[in-house]
């Protein structure tokens, strides 16, 4: 396995095949250490991360906090309903004064596009992406990737639909953008007001036929609607959006015989999902959670500028 290369991780776009294999290779055998009694090791002890949340979030939130206390970092969780942002400090002022305190990777969601390549410029801490406004969100996409490749062995040659509001998603971007460099054929669907006006550079097939997106598809991924967006009128109402694209048991007929269904959570139950759908034998999301630890432990050792050659995996 080569050395790791990067001190970020911003987006899917830019990563290689090999470079997503490297992460996945890792983040598995950091899933090894998950499963054992003793479920902590001191790969990156004395390392400090702070977690920059400018943007509500439980699930991604507590699995970074999680992956750094595995890996026995020091931690400090920020949030910016109670700090100094709320009384007009910039982003750059707040990363350098939290710089200035000798941390060594920020883990960052922000409502900006562009945000954690901003602070690449200004600060010389790694920088991994937790979300940035509609871009990119690459842990979850490489969780994704994690959970597909557990459970079929590989991922070239799978077809993978994205369904619901892609417009606004930057789960469905960073999937679409890792699937596509890792072989897989992916299909974007959704009401015609929640697709992307230009897609001619997408990696993928588009259609508003949730029909057409099923039909033989190995994986279906629901995205969740936001409940915010539906004031600005781009779907009629909840009942019309579920009935034309909600996924359901008699739906999933459509699908290869073997499929599996997904979605980043949380789950509008009844609306992206039915519940025999969402917590049926073809439902990987739990399993999708799972991953999300020992993705981010990889995400972290790997720019903490870590040898995976030489990954010790002692129990602390």
């Amino acid at each position: 396995m080569r050395r790791w290369h990067r001190r970020h991780l911003l987006g899917m776009v830019d990563l290689s095949g090999e470079e997503i294999t490297q992460i996945l290779d890792v983040a598995d055998q950091f899933a090894g250490v998950l499963d054992r009694p003793i479920r902590s090791v001191p790969t990156l002890r004395g390392w400090t991360v702070v977690n920059l949340f400018f943007e509500s979030s439980t699930r991604t939130r507590v699995s970074f906090e999680l992956a750094e206390k595995r890996l026995g970092a020091d931690t400090i969780s920020f949030s910016a309903s109670a700090s100094s942002v709320n009384k007009g400090e910039t982003l750059r002022d707040t990363a350098r004064n939290i710089e200035a305190m000798r941390v060594d990777s920020v883990v960052i969601r922000h409502g900006s596009v562009g945000a954690p390549h901003f602070l690449t410029q200004h600060i010389s801490s790694a920088i991994i992406n937790a979300g940035d406004g509609t871009h990119e969100h690459p842990t979850q996409a490489l969780l994704d990737l994690m959970t597909i490749r557990r459970h079929f062995g590989r991922i070239a040659g799978l077809r993978v639909s994205i369904i619901g509001d892609v417009l606004h998603s930057r789960v469905a971007r960073s999937d679409m953008w890792g699937l596509k460099t890792m072989g897989a054929e992916v299909t974007l669907c959704g009401p015609a007001t929640l697709l992307p006006k230009h897609t001619e550079s997408f990696p993928a097939r588009v259609t508003t036929n949730l029909d057409a997106a099923l039909d033989g598809a190995d994986v279906v991924y629901a995205l969740r609607i936001q409940r915010e967006r539906q004031e600005l009128g781009l779907f009629p109402t909840i009942r019309e959006y579920t009935r034309l694209y909600g996924i359901t048991a008699e739906r999933l007929d459509r699908t290869a015989p073997e499929a599996v269904v997904m979605h980043p959570g949380p789950i509008n139950r009844g609306w992206e999902l039915s519940d025999d759908v969402a917590d049926g034998p073809r439902s990987l999301i739990l399993e999708q959670v799972t991953y999300g630890v020992a993705v981010r432990m990889a995400a972290l050792y790997l720019t903490a500028g870590r040898d995976p050659t030489s990954l010790n995996l002692a129990p602390r």
